[in-house]
């Protein structure tokens, strides 16, 4: 029986009492006794709470009917066997009625043992039904509660799809009471016409085959108010099993302001694009008329408006005389008011009343706007909205440049602010061009190399300058020291010097590809601009490859071969100078610190240029550990959290140097990154763990799935899913090999992972989410991706047991991918006390040094040997 019970006897003779625990002992119960005659006696005893009360019927003062009294008077559900001499019908049922749970005559105590254990065993289950019943009150109090608050609609229907459920979220969605749901069609109440017959068809297929496409999944589609009026929602339904009969619940989120966000988001980058565009054009472009082309071109490509024009004005004609357009309704423009003066018709029009007011003119809606007065025409040519910004130029309105967009009321705050920039930009590039022409040509380009001098490269510095800390990106300016100039001059005459000066601005044209980046500056001294760096190396890779073009060839002057050397000084902006002559100062004060020590190069800050020698060094040997083959992979096994067996393996890579050793990836996998050659090793990783794979299985071992990360930078390129096939084949099932992204890159494009995950999945390749839970991730794009594993940060598993918060997140995690059906695995584990609490959250697989640190393909040979 477990504890022992506790028996309380009401018996006003001590040998009496006796015979009745002997009986009890025969009857091999373990139990504790005490006797009671009187009646406060056996008060108190109750509230000790005795397992069952034996009483005598005929104790003098309280018998057994008292005793009953008693008991229930005090709200006790202690069960009572009356024990007696004699007791007649009469009596057993008026004892029965009382409250007895039995009763025995006391010559007869062999079946008082039986006599316990049912009454016991009654009241075990008289209590295991009232818990049932609080569980059952409770369950419907919170299913109540549920439908009552949540901020989603949920509705319920039967097998005939009709509403048996509706929450107050759904009748504030849809405008509709639940009384008047209640018993109606859903399809015929909610659901767009267009979509009823493949509501019935699915509900039909289900209830035929059990088999739902669309049940657990996320849906976007369109709904309908009591009003008429169609809305987006996002749905999930879920069937419930139930005894009687099939009802299904669909949970319904209204996303209209998500929509509408994301159509914004869509216009603004749309815009965006153009202003990027433009200020890209803005840097190269010195011509007007290429000018207003490209804007043109650029508002319809990138920023797909409709159409785009660009026109100037014509103060003798007072006219806009249009100079370029581009996109759909190119005739519309000869139909338009273009006249500047107002008192005429033709000078009403938008066009000149934004170049008189200096201020855009926005018509959301070209339908309804009486100041469009070619409505039909717009119409017709799938105009909606319209924006002419005047382009001002000194105080003077020069020009307008006119975005026509297909949907209306497209120019709200937000577009405007980037369109007010943009108008802002070319009308700074149409000052630039305006000045320029203004000065004489020759005073800004060297006669002898026809390459711009100092004061049109300090221009075009500033202006790169400009642009630079506008869009944040750096920018190199070089100066360039040609060695022993003047003992050329002086020994072999001016025209050799010259021949040399000119052959040098050649070749510097020639491997710096834009002459524009280009001056001579001084008699024997050039200067060059690197726009849109991204990294020191880069500049110093570019460097090396201007000094072995440029100088690294013999010079011919006169059949004369003279080597020829030089010196460069770099600075960058914006970490050595904030504007041209702060640049050129530290540029030049680095080009004497290079002639000074010998150096070919040297950036503005030493320090700088002995980490980028140092940096360069090691993309050396990374190449030449690529071509030697000293790249390794190192496997850490993931282990069944029930069973204990290897389930897969994550391989890692390792960089065996024989200089350097074994070097940590965080030495080498970023400089990998930056330079490219992640592609390349990352293609010997796929293809030396798809390798390795087969190699256990010849060895006939139960060789596991192969789990190799992939970075950014390899899922970016448009053709990763080609170099994957390439790399393991058309068996790339065969091999069980996986792939593990983060969650952040993942996410950086959405539809494009989604995409090109999918194009794995038809090759047989897993797909694990890692580091999951350190990114940002919708719940509404993760249940489409199609990944099969979430991998737990090892930062949340080092820090859940001490911290409440961090459990709660892991569990929701582990729940969450359940419920997705995805396996999941525990980064980090490094503790038993870890495993426990992992195992008791239902984690799939475990990972970490308390199993295996990362071990070479010979120790992980040998432990799937033992596991086997």
């Amino acid at each position: 029986m477990g504890d022992r019970l506790r028996v309380l006897i009401l018996e006003d003779r001590a040998s009496d009492a006796e015979l009745v625990a002997d009986a009890l002992r025969r009857s091999g119960l373990e139990f504790t006794w005490k006797r009671v005659d009187r009646e406060s006696e056996y008060l108190a005893a109750l509230e000790d709470k005795p397992d069952v009360v034996l009483a005598d019927f005929k104790v003098p003062g309280f018998g057994a009917l008292d005793a009953l009294d008693a008991t229930r008077a005090q709200g006790s559900d202690v069960p009572v066997i009356i024990i007696t001499g004699s007791l007649g019908d009469e009596i057993a049922a008026e004892c029965i009625k009382r409250g007895a749970s039995d009763y025995l005559i006391k010559d007869r105590l062999s079946r008082l043992g039986a006599a316990v254990e049912k009454v016991l065993e009654h009241k075990r289950l008289r209590e295991e039904a009232r818990r049932a019943d609080e569980e059952l009150r409770d369950s419907e109090s919170l299913k109540s509660a549920i439908l009552e608050s949540s901020l989603d609609g949920l509705v319920t229907i039967d097998h005939q799809g009709k509403i048996v459920e509706f929450n107050p979220a759904a009748e504030a969605m849809f405008g509709i009471s639940r009384e008047r749901a209640l018993g109606q069609s859903m399809a015929e109440l909610i659901i767009p016409p267009r979509l009823r017959e493949a509501h019935h068809r699915g509900l039909a297929h289900y209830l035929a085959t059990g088999e739902g496409p669309v049940l657990g999944k996320r849906l976007e589609l369109e709904a309908i108010r009591a009003d008429g009026m169609e809305f987006p929602v996002e749905l999930a339904i879920t069937p419930i099993r139930s005894r009687s009969t099939s009802l299904f619940t669909g949970c319904i989120r209204d996303i209209t302001k998500r929509k509408e966000a994301e159509t914004k988001i869509v216009r603004l980058n749309r815009v965006y694009a153009v202003l990027s565009g433009i200020n890209g054009l803005l840097v190269r472009v010195r011509d007007r008329d290429e000018l207003y082309r490209d804007a043109c071109r650029i508002a319809v490509e990138a920023g797909e408006f409709r159409l785009a024009w660009l026109g100037v004005v014509d103060r003798e004609a007072m006219q806009i005389r249009p100079v370029a357009w581009h996109g759909a309704g190119e005739d519309y423009i000869q139909l338009m008011p273009l006249g500047l003066d107002e008192t005429t018709p033709e000078g009403r029009g938008l066009a000149g009343r934004a170049l008189r007011e200096r201020k855009a003119m926005i018509a959301d809606d070209m339908a309804k706007d009486p100041r469009v007065l070619l409505n039909k025409e717009a119409l017709e040519r799938g105009f909606r909205s319209l924006v002419i910004l005047p382009l001002v130029v000194s105080e003077e309105a020069v020009g307008v440049l006119a975005l026509y967009a297909t949907e209306v009321g497209f120019f709200d705050d937000e577009e405007m602010k980037l369109l007010l920039e943009l108008a802002g930009d070319i009308s700074f590039a149409l000052d630039h061009i305006g000045k320029e022409e203004k000065l004489d040509y020759l005073a800004y380009y060297d006669a002898l190399t026809g390459l711009a001098n100092a004061t049109l490269f300090r221009d075009r510095v500033d202006q790169h300058v400009h642009d630079a800390g506008r869009t944040q990106r750096k920018l190199a300016v070089l100066l360039i020291d040609v060695d022993r100039f003047k003992t050329i001059n002086d020994t072999l005459g001016r025209h050799a010097g010259d021949e040399i000066l000119k052959q040098t601005g050649k070749r510097l044209t020639r491997y710096c590809g834009d002459p524009g980046h280009l001056a001579r500056i001084g008699a024997d001294r050039f200067a060059m601009v690197m726009p849109d760096v991204e990294t020191e190396q880069e500049v110093a890779r570019r460097t090396e490859e201007n000094l072995r073009g440029c100088f690294g060839e013999p010079y011919w002057v006169n059949d004369t071969e003279l080597r020829i050397a030089a010196r460069f000084g770099i600075a960058l902006f914006p970490n050595d100078g904030a504007d041209a002559d702060e640049l050129f100062r530290n540029a030049e004060a680095a080009l004497k610190k290079a002639k000074a020590g010998g150096e070919r190069y040297l950036f503005y800050t030493q320090q700088m240029t002995e980490r980028i020698a140092e940096r360069l060094a090691l993309e050396s040997k990374l190449r030449r550990a690529l071509e030697r083959q000293e790249f390794v992979l190192h496997y850490q096994p993931k282990f069944d959290a029930q069973t204990q067996r290897i389930e897969g393996v994550e391989a890692l890579i390792r960089w065996q140097s024989p200089e350097l050793g074994l070097v940590p990836p965080m030495q080498f996998i970023p400089l990998l990154e930056e330079t490219g050659l992640i592609f390349e090793v990352g293609a010997w990783a796929l293809r030396q763990a798809a390798f390795d794979y087969r190699r256990w299985q010849k060895l006939g071992l139960a060789a596991p799935r192969v789990a190799v990360n992939v970075s950014a930078f390899q899922l970016r390129r448009r053709d990763f899913v080609e170099s994957v096939q390439s790399v393991l084949g058309e068996g790339a099932g065969a091999a069980a090999i996986d792939l593990e992204l983060t969650e952040s890159l993942i996410m950086e494009d959405i539809r494009g992972s989604i995409e090109k995950l999918e194009a794995l999945r038809m090759l047989g390749v897993e797909i694990a989410i890692d580091d999951f839970g350190t990114g940002y991730s919708s719940l509404a794009y993760l249940a489409k991706l199609p990944v099969q594993t979430l991998k737990i940060d090892r930062s949340f598993i080092i820090t859940m047991l001490g911290d409440p918060s961090v459990m709660t997140l892991v569990s929701t995690i582990v729940s969450m991918a359940h419920s997705m059906r995805l396996k999941v695995v525990a980064e980090g584990v490094d503790s038993e006390d870890q495993v426990s609490a992992l195992k008791k959250l239902g984690c799939d697989q475990l990972q970490g040094y308390l199993f295996s640190k990362p071990v070479s393909f010979d120790e992980m040979t040998v432990l799937l040997g033992s596991r086997t």
